[in-house]
């Protein structure tokens, strides 16, 4: 039996929204945790993306998600807000948190949202790119469960704690870094071991402190960081800004939402968002940010190389190209949905572009 592969951005958007609320979730909140889902495979990052869908429902079956949680303000002071996401879904708390800093930056010209109690909140473009929209720089931080050593140990003791920095342009398209602080997200790892695929060298060691190119071996072991004792450094300082200042996990307090069944995560974000309006204004702004990206891709090329590209262009390309020709999902997560369709009562072959349509009866023989 052939399953179909390629799927329509906005009905698989429609169907992981569906399954949330199916499953108990308010559709506000479902919608969101749908869009950063599916933004995630447009851009191109498959181990954030509708492969997530399961673990969240299974989070939420099991009462370790809260979806009717009510998101609140702990502490405000002019420009700083504490939130606590009181265990809702990590894009839902996450969103309302950029919420107030997009309005507090407004009106101070910039601000700082901290978050504690909050869950896995998918990518930090998901974030950042609506800041942009606003013409507002954005900094977001993270902390995770424990996957990585400490430069020199062999046992995880911190997060592949990402970080996400989003900068209009005016004609160019804007600046988007959005990193883990590991070589590589522990998710492309398990993205790996899903297809039954090695991973690269370097990326992780093993249980016993081993290089290994066995994904298996690297999801029982630990991730490395990125730029040795320098990503090291840099998880640290996004573990203490999200984890520590905020009043959220850190370190081992960080629940993993694959192993852990008892506890909620607790993870911890921290916004900075600066109105760029108070420095010049946007479109001075645009212009100079145009001319500075300009350059740097009319640089001289390296042997081989056709194209100098902006942090986040690579993204930016790949979103235009699934939204025109369909997000492709290996055969494992397609079979996972399929289940989880009829789990809940949604058939994930209305979400399949034309051109496959064609294995519908198929399947449904099957």
């Amino acid at each position: 039996m052939t399953v179909p592969k390629r799927f329509d951005w906005e009905k698989l958007q429609q169907f992981c929204s569906d399954v949330f609320v199916n499953a108990g979730v308010m559709r506000d909140s479902a919608d969101i945790v749908a869009a950063s889902l599916i933004q995630a495979d447009l851009r191109g990052v498959d181990s954030h993306g509708v492969v997530r869908t399961a673990i969240y429902l299974n989070r939420i079956e099991k009462n370790m998600i809260n979806p009717s949680a009510e998101i609140l303000i702990e502490a405000e002071d002019d420009a700083i807000v504490l939130v606590n996401g009181n265990n809702h879904f990590g894009a839902v708390v996450g969103t309302k948190a950029l919420d107030i800093a997009l309005h507090k930056a407004q009106e101070k010209g910039a601000a700082i949202v901290g978050v504690k109690g909050s869950n896995h909140f998918g990518t930090g473009a998901f974030y950042v790119l609506k800041a942009i929209e606003k013409n507002m720089i954005l900094l977001v931080l993270s902390n995770a469960s424990q996957t990585m050593p400490p430069t020199g140990g062999i046992r995880p003791f911190i997060g592949t704690n990402p970080l996400a920095i989003g900068v209009p342009a005016g004609e160019e398209e804007p600046f988007i870094l959005d990193m883990a602080t590991s070589v590589v997200s522990r998710g492309k790892i398990i993205v790996a071991d899903q297809k039954g695929e090695n991973i690269p060298l370097g990326w992780a060691i093993d249980k016993d402190g081993n290089p290994t190119t066995d994904a298996r071996d690297a999801l029982e072991g630990s991730v490395l960081p990125v730029g040795g004792a320098k990503g090291y450094g840099i998880s640290m300082f996004i573990d203490i800004l999200a984890g520590v200042l905020t009043g959220a996990g850190f370190g081992k307090y960080v629940n993993n939402m694959y192993e852990n069944w008892d506890e909620p995560q607790n993870v911890g974000h921290f916004f900075l968002a600066i109105d760029i309006n108070r420095f010049m204004p946007i479109e001075t702004f645009k212009l100079r940010m145009d001319l500075y990206l300009k350059e740097i891709k009319g640089e001289p090329k390296a042997n081989g190389v056709e194209e100098i590209y902006i942090p986040g262009e690579i993204e930016t390309l790949k979103e235009i190209e699934r939204k025109k020709n369909g997000i492709e999902l290996p055969s494992k997560v397609v079979e996972e949905l399929i289940e989880i369709g009829k789990r809940y009562h949604l058939d994930l072959l209305n979400a399949t572009i034309s051109q496959e349509n064609e294995h519908r009866e198929a399947l449904k023989e099957c």
